[in-house]
């Protein structure tokens, strides 16, 4: 536990992440709805280990635990998210207020102990009666969205000091509408690209609703990677720029500058495109990034295998195509440890978008290792996710240094939980969760993490 990373500025926000979905469990407690999710969770082949998430970590009935193990760290944020359906069961209509008292109780605790709550008002768990008309193809869902958005802060904005709109808008688009890997499980390629509209403008309509019910300190969550071309070739490098477009700039640039980065693909979304923009573009407070790692794209090659990353699959057809991150350790998911990526994504984004850009978050960083208790001492050694972070922590300090305005750090994630696709099959959590006893062990990775926050203090 000795790997050391330079000190940040006073004030700046340490903090842990995670999801309802993956962690609450209580799936049909207390009157919450089921969603997509749960819906897919239960379709067989989905889940690679064949697991569901209807106990997950326990952390509906265990939050308090979970909450104090929060304190022992010395966080000064916890990124949650609220599942829709357990506040609005059908997603609309009738507020379930036994659900929504989870929240306001959860947001009580968070505050006795000295820690800011963060909620994400949609991290992918779409309320399945939403879902069954539409999702994220359906216009609907981003009126009842804000909704939403507007029954939540009315209850906690008295309380909460940030909020995130969405999270990662591109997953639910390219993994759940294109390729079907997650929920709802579509294979439309192409066609998904309603999907990246209309969370767009729920975003853009719950900054409103947030705005209007009190709320402060508004950002979105958005998953960005450096993409870097596999070759000099004109094939590769217009590979690597389309996938950056459809990955990246898709979900910025309609939210920091007020236009799609393509004409062509503009005409492809559906609606009132230009006045949606003026919503979607509302000031944010702040931009929130989650980063994993670095993608090396190129032109498909008819004679390779499919084009795989991470344990997804590319469909054939399409214009580009996934290369090996060369010369890097891989988590234990496959994902190469590029600390690098993250001072140059900044840099790239802070460039690309000037002072458009409002003050960072690093919404999410993390890394999967299966490290498991000592059979004799107990201990979890996980030196692994130490040195990712330490080398992740030194590149944002890099990127600060270059003048790139950070203002805060979340780890993904606080527990080990159900990781959607995979299952119970990677563990992220700097701590960890037995799923036969559900007992919580901090790793290594922990007592690390709570003492470069005692130094940052």
């Amino acid at each position: 536990m000795t790997a050391s990373v330079p000190p940040f500025p006073a004030g700046f926000l340490w903090g842990v992440s995670a999801s309802a979905f993956q962690i609450e469990g209580s799936t049909t407690a207390d009157g919450r709805g089921p969603s997509s999710w749960d819906a897919f969770t239960k379709e067989p082949g989905r889940i690679k280990d064949g697991s569901h998430a209807d106990v997950a970590t326990d952390h509906y009935r265990r939050y308090r635990e979970d909450v104090a193990l929060m304190a022992g760290l010395g966080v000064g944020a916890y990124r949650f998210s609220v599942s829709w359906s357990r506040v609005l069961p059908d997603g609309h209509g009738q507020v379930n207020r036994a659900g929504l008292d989870f929240y306001d109780r959860l947001v009580d605790a968070l505050c006795t102990a000295g820690i800011a709550p963060v909620p994400t008002l949609f991290h992918w768990d779409t309320p399945l009666a939403l879902e069954e008309k539409g999702g994220w193809l359906s216009r609907d869902t981003a009126e009842r969205f804000a909704s939403y958005a507007a029954v939540v802060a009315e209850r906690l904005a008295d309380r909460v000091p940030m909020w995130i709109t969405i999270n990662e808008p591109a997953e639910v688009t390219l993994l759940g509408y294109g390729i079907g890997e997650h929920a709802p499980g579509e294979g439309l390629v192409f066609d998904a690209l309603p999907a990246a509209h209309h969370q767009l403008l729920a975003h853009g309509l719950g900054v409103q609703a947030l705005r209007a019910a009190g709320a402060r300190q508004i950002g979105i969550a958005a998953s960005h990677s450096p993409v870097r071309a596999a070759s000099d070739s004109a094939e590769d490098r217009g590979a690597a720029e389309l996938y950056d477009l459809l990955t990246n700039r898709l979900f910025a640039d309609p939210v920091l500058t007020g236009a799609y980065p393509d004409p062509g693909l503009a005409s492809m979304l559906p609606g009132p495109v230009a006045e949606d923009l003026k919503a979607i573009s509302a000031p944010l407070d702040w931009y929130g990034i989650n980063y994993y790692n670095p993608m090396v794209v190129g032109a498909p090659q008819p004679s390779a295998a499919a084009s795989e990353f991470g344990g997804v699959e590319l469909p054939a057809g399409l214009p580009f195509a996934f290369r090996p991150v060369e010369g890097c350790e891989q988590t234990d998911f496959g994902w190469p440890v590029v600390p690098d990526g993250l001072r140059e994504l900044l840099v790239s984004l802070r460039e690309r978008y000037g002072d458009r850009l409002p003050p960072l978050y690093i919404t999410e960083n993390g890394c999967s290792y299966g490290d498991g208790p000592d059979p004799v001492t107990g201990r979890i050694a996980d030196a692994r996710r130490i040195a990712y972070h330490a080398g992740h922590l030194e590149a944002l300090h890099r990127a600060m240094a270059q003048g790139v305005d950070v203002r805060g750090y979340f780890i993904w994630s606080i527990l080990d939980n159900f990781e959607w696709a995979e299952g119970y099959r990677q563990r992220f959590g700097l701590v960890h969760v037995d799923y036969d006893t559900l007992e919580r062990t901090p790793k290594d990775s922990y007592a690390w993490y709570r003492d470069v926050i005692k130094g940052g203090r």
